[in-house]
């Protein structure tokens, strides 16, 4: 569990902080996947949303706080952690009612998180390619080496490589102009085999762990909604994955974290349109690169 050490914090007011405050933002998948766990849980807490299209999370102030300059993070009564699932594991066992990792399925449902957070570098790159037209996707320089210049530098009192992995990803994307078709490919073929196997395991109970919703549901619900607004065909390739899509997607709690529509829904259908007639959807980009 990442819990920064007091070295690791460069903003030292929130040391002081008392009660639950979660930084997060509303179109970020982890913060969504923190929002509905804990909204399910029933759990009081201050939120302070950052806007990341205004980069209010590569501030000083913001990256004094979580070196990583990432959503989401949580400060409970001054304690400072990080890491999405990190965060919900201390939820659950700070707040045990109601139980959404059952002492019984706690370590199948720490391995489909593990898988999860495998893959978050593949639903970036299908997210920038098929969510995002690529002139909104591209980071200048500039902007990069003051995400590179802020925050501590270190996470446990280490020197953290996290930060070189993002200013990869986010480079690669200016190098090439966009997420290429072979890193797009490559996600929408590991995200398959995933959910291929999901497919299996729904097909003989409702939820990923058995007859009851878990963490592991709220984890992959959010990125199966991703998924379908990438254009990744999931009902056609998982049908009990799609089934147990709508299932959740029925409930309030789920749906309400992921709405559809706006401008952000505006520009990604006319992406679609127009990737359709340029032969550059998903599903092209696929088979062209198979």
């Amino acid at each position: 569990m990442v819990v920064l050490l007091e070295e690791d914090i460069q903003t030292k007011e929130v040391l002081d902080w008392k009660g639950l405050h979660l930084f997060h933002f509303s179109g970020s998948t982890c913060s969504q996947k923190t929002r509905i766990f804990l909204q399910l849980k029933g759990i009081e807490w201050t939120g302070h949303h950052l806007n990341l299209a205004r980069k209010e999370h590569h501030t000083a102030w913001y990256m004094g706080i979580n070196p990583r300059g990432l959503v989401p993070t949580l400060i409970h009564d001054g304690k400072v952690i990080i890491e999405s699932n990190d965060i919900l594991e201390y939820l659950e066992a700070q707040f045990p009612e109601r139980r959404l990792i059952p002492v019984d399925k706690a370590e199948e449902i720490r391995a489909l998180l593990k898988a999860e957070d495998d893959l978050h570098m593949d639903i970036r790159a299908l997210t920038m390619r098929f969510m995002f037209p690529s002139f909104l996707t591209k980071r200048p320089e500039s902007e990069l080496k003051k995400y590179e210049e802020l925050g501590s530098g270190t996470v446990e009192g280490q020197v953290d490589s996290h930060k070189q992995a993002e200013l990869k990803f986010w480079r690669d994307i200016v190098e090439h102009g966009k997420v290429t078709d072979d890193q797009a490919a490559r996600a929408f073929n590991h995200f398959r085999t995933v959910l291929n196997g999901f497919d299996k395991t729904l097909a003989n109970h409702p939820f990923l762990t058995g007859g009851e919703v878990t963490l592991a549901d709220v984890a992959w619900y959010i990125y199966a909604q991703r998924l379908i607004s990438s254009s990744y065909p999931l009902h056609k390739l998982h049908p009990a994955v799609g089934q147990w899509f709508d299932r959740l997607h029925s409930d309030p709690s789920f749906r309400n974290e992921v709405p559809s529509g706006g401008p952000i829904g505006a520009i990604t259908t006319l992406l679609h349109a127009a990737q359709t007639v340029r032969g550059t959807s998903l599903q092209r980009v696929v088979a062209k690169t198979a």
